[in-house]
């Protein structure tokens, strides 16, 4: 009996182990943070990315999908050394308006386009299989994708007031209204469920939930929430959405996805309180020479000045990110090819010029144990084109790296760009050796 006794306990030791074992060998895999930096597999983790918004989209079975490409741009980005790509996990409809990624994920609260789950359950399946981690952004408070705005529509009923891209309209007013979705107990409700829906969502290819896929690096909020002049509702909205994730998947990191302090005082940001929460893991910043009229394309002397802002901007940040001892992450910078030019074989002396210079800057960093642990440039175009340069996207035009309301060719990065190619790839491996 006694023997009987001490095997049942022996079984059940063994049992345990092998429970606590896989366990660990789940959670070894998932980028974590120790103070300002990231780990992986007990290692400090830093990289260089891209952004690959579109790629859910790529994905698909059905409309706008080209599983193709998307396993050849995942095979090029990987081979110069790429293992880290910002997407979109979240697109709204109505797929009649302008300026949109169309199809989107949600034609309407709750309402599905299965095509394109499935395109993001195979893009991760990919991605998981090149080692590749996910920055999985949840909402928008852009108009590209839908995003905040589309959720005040469609509980309020009202029509966004878009702001001027082929015709009249005024930027303050849309920011205003998208920035009402924080106050919006309705817009908010539609978007917390899209937030389990998706965290919960279970991979067709790899039987795995999202929640517990260590492909995913981390959930973020939303693309560039900005405050505006609803600051209290904001960071109440912040608080509220990490903290359910936190609730749901203990096992990703969360962030925001905000610019930092912006060029424009007027977006209601606040780099410190923004990013406080103890539920908000690390920060996030962008940089825009061009938009923020720091940067002059037909003016080269204007280039020299605007990375001394650059430099400027990143060490103000890195410093705040000391303070609140949390990681930094550059996760979206660009520039036009020559004298704006929107053609994919015009020059890109300049481009190289300014990412050589940031990608130094925040490799030294790096190296030297600053906040500052990664990058995502804008945008990869990879082997997408535009139907025609400086065009707005239009249905079934190629995906590239510029967002449907923007000029086609402006900041998107092609597989033809050589000579920028051989900078990101030095970099990458760079990143990667650290």
């Amino acid at each position: 009996f006694m023997k009987k006794i001490l095997l049942l306990i022996i079984l059940l030791l063994i049992g345990g182990f092998l429970v606590i074992k896989k366990d660990y060998e789940l959670n070894r895999n998932f980028v974590s943070v120790n103070g300002k930096r990231f780990f992986l597999n007990g290692k400090p983790y830093y990289f260089l990315g891209t952004n690959l918004w579109y790629g859910m989209n790529l994905g698909s079975k059905g409309e706008s999908g080209d599983r193709q490409r998307l396993v050849n741009e995942l095979d090029f980005l990987s081979n110069i050394g790429i293992k880290n790509l910002r997407v979109m996990a979240g697109s709204e409809g109505p797929d009649s308006e302008k300026w949109r990624i169309i199809p989107s994920l949600q034609s309407a609260p709750g309402e599905y386009n299965t095509d394109l789950l499935d395109g993001l359950d195979f893009l991760l399946y990919e991605m998981g299989k090149r080692n590749m981690k996910a920055i999985m952004c949840m909402n928008n408070f852009w108009h590209w994708s839908g995003g905040m705005a589309q959720y005040v529509s469609w509980e309020n009923e009202t029509t966004i007031p878009y702001p001027p891209i082929e015709g009249e309209g005024d930027w303050q007013k849309f920011q205003e209204y998208a920035s009402s979705f924080y106050s919006n107990k309705g817009a908010k409700d539609h978007y917390y469920n899209h937030i389990r829906f998706i965290v919960l969502r279970k991979n067709t290819y790899t039987g795995k939930l999202y929640r517990d896929d260590p492909t995913i690096m981390s959930w973020q909020l939303g693309n560039e929430p900005r405050g505006i002049n609803n600051r209290e509702d904001f960071l109440d909205w912040i608080e509220s959405s990490a903290h359910l994730i936190k609730e749901i998947d203990p096992n990703h990191l969360v962030t925001i996805g905000s610019e930092g302090s912006t060029a424009h005082p007027s977006s209601g940001n606040n780099f410190i309180k923004d990013h406080e929460s103890k539920y908000i893991d690390y920060t996030t910043i962008h940089i825009w020479i061009q938009n923020w009229g720091w940067f002059d394309p037909s003016n080269e002397k204007s280039l020299s000045t605007s990375i001394d802002k650059v430099q400027t901007y990143i060490n103000e940040h890195e410093e705040l990110a000391i303070k609140l001892n949390k990681p930094v992450v550059l996760e979206e910078f660009g520039i036009s090819r020559d004298y704006n030019d929107y053609s994919s074989n015009s020059p890109i002396t300049l481009r190289d010029k300014y990412f050589n210079e940031v990608f130094d800057i925040i490799f030294l960093k790096a190296k030297k144990g600053s906040p500052l642990a990664g990058s995502n440039f804008w945008a990869w175009g990879g082997f997408g084109r535009p139907s025609k340069p400086k065009s707005i996207w239009k249905k079934n035009d190629d995906f590239i790296g510029d967002p449907p309301h923007e000029f086609q060719g402006w900041y998107s990065i092609y597989n033809s760009d050589l000579s920028t190619i051989r900078i990101i790839k030095c970099f990458a491996l760079k990143f990667n050796d650290i």
